[in-house]
């Protein structure tokens, strides 16, 4: 198992950040890491995402959702080619720290036989795409 975890504070509402992080068809106009997301956002449900990792390839999965609760948390889980060979649980969480600013907590935990392969990668090229994409989401929420 593999962590990686990222956060980063927003001058915005909890709610705001919501509003921002699941406005999907905006992503490619400001999200460098996930460039586009399709799918309806409810538990159960499929999505397809592109990644744009950093200095890397594009790459599109198809996670499952697992958790929407409006202004706190988004999850979904994906697998490469076939479960236990490299599964992704990834999730954002808000954090209300006042009446106009939060914290969102950008994680995903990786499980599976090619994790320990993988871990160097994960540790520096997915984790500055999250870095990034909290960025890109702090800069649109707070100019909005």
């Amino acid at each position: 198992m593999k962590e990686l975890r990222t956060e980063i504070e927003i001058a915005a509402s909890a709610n705001r950040v919501w509003a921002t992080l699941t406005d999907f068809s905006s992503f490619p106009v400001w999200n460098p890491f996930i460039r586009r997301v399709d799918g309806e956002l409810r538990a159960g449900a499929r999505l397809v995402i592109r990644l744009q990792l950093p200095n890397a390839r594009s790459m599109t999965f198809r996670p499952r959702v697992l958790r929407v609760e409006p202004g706190r948390q988004l999850r979904w889980r994906g697998h490469f080619i076939v479960r236990g060979l490299f599964d992704g649980e990834h999730a954002f969480e808000i954090e209300a720290l006042s009446v106009d600013r939060s914290r969102l907590v950008h994680r995903e935990i990786f499980t599976g036989l090619l994790v320990p392969l993988m871990a160097r990668s994960l540790d520096h090229t997915t984790r500055r795409g999250f870095e990034a994409m909290n960025v890109a989401l702090k800069v649109r929420t707070e100019g909005a």
